[in-house]
């Protein structure tokens, strides 16, 4: 592929995020209250105004992402900053875990197990630091870490999802988040790397755990020790998830000099998932796959969402920049033509979050409680600047 190929990707990925993030600034953030709303109709209203706390901080580290790396606009740190503003004045409870959702004003709605809201009030205060050196974006990111990981290792207790006499499965989603929030932590807080390098150390461990290579595929949930948990629920592989875990792990084989037993975890993980995910006969990434072809019990399955294609542009563009395999390079242009074909919305833009299995839209929103400002433009952001990569070294 010729280098004017790789030029015009770039300036498409470039003109898409620029139009991607003045969506979301134009109609997502919340100039009164500050932060973002997410129940966003086709055309940008507002159709519920409960805010979810995934997005407060995904939003700000979406936005000060973007003023660090891609544009000095001052829209885009101060769309940061009142997203962090209203994050630490309301989404922390007296117990000082932090809420699922809240009111458009700030007042807590639901609460969850998860730890979630707090690592990505990490990143998105980290990036802050990044942008401003000021000391309080970093002392919030620091002591919200160590919530997560009370929250994390049982130090402060939640309800758990299973009753633990009976299922003591353990999710990927823990290990993945941990780790993608740790690498960031690693970059931006120097002082503390080494402490950020161990439980990246430790969650790679435990992402190991859920791969399993006599079966190809990374499952879901696996039992503590890493052995496939009996029933549908031990047969559960969500493809999308396990390649963006495929993508966190080349980005740390690179950090360590090219570690290619990391790099050949990554890239089977890769390669395994999309085997068992991608639909030949319609296009798209099912949404969850039994690896024994029983029937899945989600009923959404078959359906094609839109992270999952954010997920595999990043990682298969990323494979083909490290192996330099034209495999991978075929891979990405098919997902790409998918997924511009078919998500993208050419008249109010943004993407459509949920298709049908043939690849019709199910729902036209922009955005809910789960879909809001970041698996797009992280992607549109991330692949802008490895394609900047790839020609400033004549890759």
């Amino acid at each position: 592929m010729n280098r004017k190929y790789f030029e015009e990707l770039q300036q498409f990925y470039n003109k898409e995020l620029e139009e991607t993030l003045s969506f979301w600034y134009n109609y997502g953030y919340d100039k009164e209250h500050g932060g973002f709303y997410t129940c966003l109709e086709r055309n940008g209203d507002v159709y519920d105004t409960d805010k979810s706390v995934w997005a407060q901080g995904r939003g700000m580290w979406v936005f000060a992402r973007a003023y660090n790396f891609i544009k000095k606009d001052p829209r885009y740190l101060k769309a940061a900053q009142d997203a962090y503003d209203f994050v630490t004045k309301h989404c922390f409870d007296t117990d000082g875990r932090m809420w699922f959702t809240v009111t458009g004003d700030g007042k807590g709605i639901q609460k969850r197990r998860y730890w979630f809201s707090e690592s990505f009030t990490v990143v998105g205060s980290a990036e802050l630091y990044r942008a401003t050196k000021d000391e309080k974006y970093l002392q919030t990111a620091r002591k919200t870490f160590d919530t997560m990981l009370k929250v994390k290792t049982g130090v402060i207790k939640t309800e758990p999802k299973y009753n633990p006499e009976v299922i003591q499965c353990i999710s990927l989603a823990s290990p993945m988040i941990l780790l993608v929030t740790s690498q960031i932590l690693r970059e931006i807080d120097v002082e503390k790397k080494d402490y950020y390098h161990q439980i990246i150390n430790d969650s790679i461990a435990e992402i190991k755990l859920h791969v399993h290579p006599e079966a190809k595929a990374v499952f879901e949930n696996v039992n503590p020790d890493g052995s496939q948990v009996s029933g549908s629920r031990g047969r559960l592989v969500n493809p999308g998830h396990s390649i963006e875990a495929s993508w966190f792990l080349m980005t740390e084989a690179v950090y360590r000099q090219n570690d290619q037993q990391l790099m050949d975890l990554a890239l089977n993980i890769l390669n395994w998932s999309f085997d068992l995910g991608w639909d030949i006969k319609e296009g798209g990434l099912r949404y969850f796959v039994d690896v024994e072809n029983k029937p899945v019990q989600a009923l959404e399955w078959d359906m094609k969402l839109w992270w999952p294609h954010n997920e595999m542009l990043i990682a298969f563009l990323m494979a083909y920049k490290l192996t330099k395999d034209e495999h991978y390079l075929q891979q990405y242009r098919l997902v790409h033509d998918y997924a511009f074909g078919h998500f993208k919305d050419n008249q109010f833009g943004e993407w459509y979050g949920y298709l049908h299995r043939d690849g019709t839209v199910s729902t036209d929103l922009k955005g809910n409680i789960f879909k809001g400002p970041f698996h797009l433009p992280r992607c549109l952001m991330e692949n802008s600047l490895q394609l900047q990569e790839m020609l400033k070294n004549n890759n």
